[in-house]
């Protein structure tokens, strides 16, 4: 196996890195300080910023918009919509990509490539009629409106994704939605105009039968957020996690994703690549954090002595360096499992990077603020509000102890059946 990136991707995330040093770091620093302002003001804090507006223009004016377009997607869509080269790309060569945007929380918002934005794209580019591409997949392509994913649940262990209590029952040529949803990433965005929420449609059916997706318009009555989430005192601005109320939300039976029944399918599809996305931005999150880490303890002194050559530090940090570079290798290897045999295929590979990526991505950040001491658990530097982005996805997607579930029955499986033999 090769892992080296192709020429198009080695140049697109240099591309992408240089514009992110540029041009959304110092933009980056600029809207953080007015949202806060306008948080502590008591003004509505979630309106996008008009400087994500302009940096969006200008990457979409240099082919940097929606890089995430998968492979076999090359023509109308990836040439209409600005993507570089007019081809979608293959896991692999987008990984180096989300490894860079990552570095940044805006980034990926500036390229068009944030969740939960990519992984609804992909799901309309694979299962919308041409009608649902039309009305939805089209204006969020061009980042005229954002969208969200409702799934999660407050009443029930979402970690089982069948504990699902709403509902999406079929009444004669309507669909009806019931249920209360939240970590509801997008919702915050007053241009969330589309989401898509998942329901009990046949309890009836076998466990991964009973669910359908539906496509949501976020303005119809029935749909209410009755709050904003924060996550360890960060609420994301201007994307949000909030909790969602729908109460006999009526929409037509054509809005069902590829037919009833299917939501497990679409969702399967949906999250392998998706979980390589957020892996290789927390790399990227998680190299941000090392270099902080090195240039606060090469530059401060305590005690007589730089804090790199205090308390084990040095150590503290090659081990960091080695934890990112295995990371990595890790997902490079997943997404290339995922290119060349698939997502059932993947599943145990996916399933690791989940687990391991998140927690290395805790322990370097970790570090770091301790480096920092005081100044790292402030708003000084975006190590506290990269200790809540990486921790949290500890739990987003799946908890580990769900992925470390499947990697063992995935391991476990040919000596089972060997035992059965025996």
């Amino acid at each position: 196996m090769d892992f080296s990136p192709s020429e198009r991707s080695l140049d697109l995330a240099q591309r992408v890195r240089n514009f992110i040093d540029s041009e959304v770091e110092p933009a980056e620093r600029v809207i953080a300080a007015d949202i806060a302002a306008r948080r502590s003001a008591g003004e509505d804090p979630w309106p996008a910023h008009p400087l994500i507006g302009e940096l969006q223009g200008k990457a979409r004016g240099q082919g940097l918009w929606n890089l995430f377009l998968p492979a076999g997607h090359e023509g109308p869509y990836a040439v209409r919509f600005g993507t570089d080269g007019g081809a979608g790309l293959t896991n692999a060569e987008y990984a180096p990509i989300a490894e860079q945007m990552g570095r940044s929380f805006s980034a990926p918002l500036v390229f068009n490539c944030n969740a939960p934005d990519t992984g609804n794209m992909e799901v309309l580019l694979k299962y919308g009629t041409d009608e649902q591409k039309e009305q939805w997949l089209e204006p969020l392509l061009d980042g005229r409106i954002r969208s969200a994913f409702l799934m999660t649940e407050p009443g029930v262990a979402s970690s089982d994704a069948t504990n699902m209590e709403a509902t999406a029952t079929i009444d004669g040529d309507e669909v009806v939605l019931n249920g209360t949803k939240w970590w509801s990433t997008g919702v915050g965005n007053p241009d969330c105009k589309v989401a898509i929420f998942m329901g009990v449609t046949d309890p009836g059916a076998h466990r991964h039968g009973r669910h359908s997706m539906v496509l949501l318009p976020f303005d119809h009555p029935g749909v209410r957020v009755e709050r904003m989430l924060s996550a360890f005192g960060q609420h994301d601005e201007p994307i949000g996690h909030g909790e969602v109320s729908l109460t006999d939300v009526r929409l037509p039976v054509s809005n069902i994703l590829a037919g009833p029944g299917r939501a497990f399918e679409i969702a399967q599809g949906r999250l392998g690549p998706g979980r390589v996305h957020h892996c290789m931005r927390l790399v990227g999150l998680a190299e941000r954090a090392l270099e902080l880490a090195c240039e606060r303890s090469t530059s401060r002194t305590a005690f007589g002595k730089p804090l790199a050559n205090l308390g084990g530090n040095r150590e503290r940090l090659a081990h960091a360096r080695i934890a990112i570079n295995q990371a990595r290798l890790l997902v490079h290897h997943a997404a290339w499992k995922l290119d060349t045999v698939g997502a059932m295929g993947a599943m145990s590979d996916v399933s690791e990077i989940k687990v391991a990526v998140p927690q290395m991505a805790c322990d370097v950040i970790d570090m770091a603020i301790q480096l920092h001491g005081g100044a790292g658990m402030s708003e000084d530097f975006p190590l506290a509000a990269a200790y809540a982005n990486a921790r949290s996805l500890r739990l987003a997607d799946g908890p580990d102890e769900v992925h470390l579930g499947v990697i063992a029955r995935i391991l476990l499986h040919p000596y089972a059946e060997k035992a059965s033999r025996s």
